[in-house]
């Protein structure tokens, strides 16, 4: 677990971190530069969990030396499935990571909902549903690993 006390705010006591896949993780079905290192760092303090369309077949392949649990899902739904299981696991113990349209359920219900301005772009569902955007999803996961970064942007 990773606790954030966020001066004039919450504070966060994470357990779960529930991520997107391509357009967050990786460009093209490629896991990006930096990516496996990250979430080795933080893989002995949360459980993490990488959902995805998997647009390109290979969301496994390129995530087998991460300590991750993949969940592929069928093509309809995907922003209800991915809300339903960040609910199922709690939600209040979840930070969530995406950029695309189907992650704006889940950054919105998740403790912590950060959105990826990535080399596929933005949604904007997902922009308004996010409590902080970053340019990469190392910086993502960077916020999560360094608390004092986050909490130099989300308090009041």
């Amino acid at each position: 677990m990773i606790s954030i006390d966020i001066p004039g705010c919450h504070v966060l006591n994470l357990e779960h971190l529930v991520l997107d896949f391509n357009g967050t993780l990786a460009v093209d079905g490629k896991l990006l530069d930096g990516i496996a290192l990250r979430i080795a760092q933080l893989a002995d303090k949360l459980d993490i969990h990488v959902m995805t369309g998997n647009t390109y077949g290979d969301a496994r392949t390129q995530l087998r030396t991460c300590r991750t649990e993949v969940i592929c899902l069928p093509p309809d739904g995907q922003a209800e499935a991915k809300r339903d299981y960040v609910l199922r696991i709690g939600a209040e113990h979840v930070a969530a990571i995406g950029n695309g349209r189907n992650d704006a359920l889940m950054l919105e219900h998740a403790a912590l909902g950060i959105a990826v301005l990535g080399t596929e772009g933005l949604a904007r569902e997902t922009l308004g549903a996010a409590d902080l955007v970053v340019r990469h999803a190392v910086d993502a996961l960077g916020l999560i690993l360094f608390p004092k970064r986050l909490i130099a942007s989300l308090r009041r």
